[in-house]
């Protein structure tokens, strides 16, 4: 018999304020950011766990955070928080209870291991793999045994064919492939930041960014440069024989002046 796929839900980079009516580019983050959990209500009958992959907040505090718990609550599943450059663990840490998870952490079904892993570095932008996360990775991937693996941080580990994003990189990325590369039963790296979609593979691992739920950049651009793409969020389907099915699905009726003189990515 067929098992049910393990229906994961990337939601990422919502920027969230500690007021309501905060804005990031122009946009009201915490507005988009329900608009996207109305469309995964509406999309998404059966969730098994959320991934919540970095910048929650652009102003991290403990009201930020609670605004995003608020929201994913309603959801109905376990939600996995991956801190992103624009995040403070210690609020994170604070805010989470025992249905909102702060990485490093690791989530097992009867066939796959979800590993989550924080590429954040305090006071600075781009991202990096500390020892420590890249002992956790070896462990978690060491001890997987039969199970497929999903890996997913905030940072991208490849270019982006974005000049000012790629500046951002994961500075490390070649020691977290020198680790992934050992394992075949990795299916698929998944992360946030780039407030893009992307689907690539490499060495067979699929390789996934996905909009933000709030204002998205425009691929290929040398400088910073905001698109007219709506707000959205992944949804990642997970087989038990290791396939994968992924998709993006965003908001409709999206407009707002872009406000650019907001820096600080």
């Amino acid at each position: 018999m067929q098992h049910k796929p393990l229906t994961i839900i990337q939601l990422t980079d919502s920027h969230l304020f500690s007021e309501t009516n905060g804005r990031l580019l122009g946009l009201n983050t915490l507005d988009s950011l329900q608009w996207v959990v109305e469309l995964v209500k509406e999309e998404q009958l059966d969730i098994d766990l959320i991934l919540a992959t970095g910048d929650i907040a652009q102003e991290p505090c403990i009201e930020s955070y609670t605004n995003f718990k608020e929201q994913t609550a309603t959801l109905g599943a376990s939600v996995y928080w991956i801190s992103g450059n624009h995040d403070e663990r210690e609020y994170l840490s604070t805010v989470a209870d025992d249905g909102n998870k702060v990485c490093p952490c690791t989530v097992d079904t009867d066939d796959w291991r979800i590993i989550m892993l924080d590429s954040s570095v305090e006071g600075e932008v781009p991202g990096y793999l500390n020892p420590e996360q890249l002992k956790y990775l070896e462990q978690q991937l060491s001890t997987s045994a039969s199970r497929h693996v999903l890996l997913s941080f905030h940072h991208h580990p490849v270019p982006m064919n974005s000049e000012w994003l790629d500046a951002q990189i994961i500075g490390n990325a070649d020691e977290l492939f020198a680790i992934s590369d050992q394992f075949t039963n990795i299916k698929a790296m998944i992360w946030g930041h780039v407030h893009q979609e992307s689907d690539q593979m490499r060495n067979g691992v699929r390789l996934l960014s996905s909009p933000s739920t709030c204002a998205q950049f425009k691929p290929g651009s040398k400088e910073f440069c905001v698109d007219d793409l709506s707000p959205g969020y992944r949804w990642i389907e997970c087989y038990a024989d290791g396939k994968i099915e992924t998709g993006v699905s965003r908001v409709e009726g999206v407009s707002f002046q872009v406000d650019y003189t907001v820096r600080g990515y």
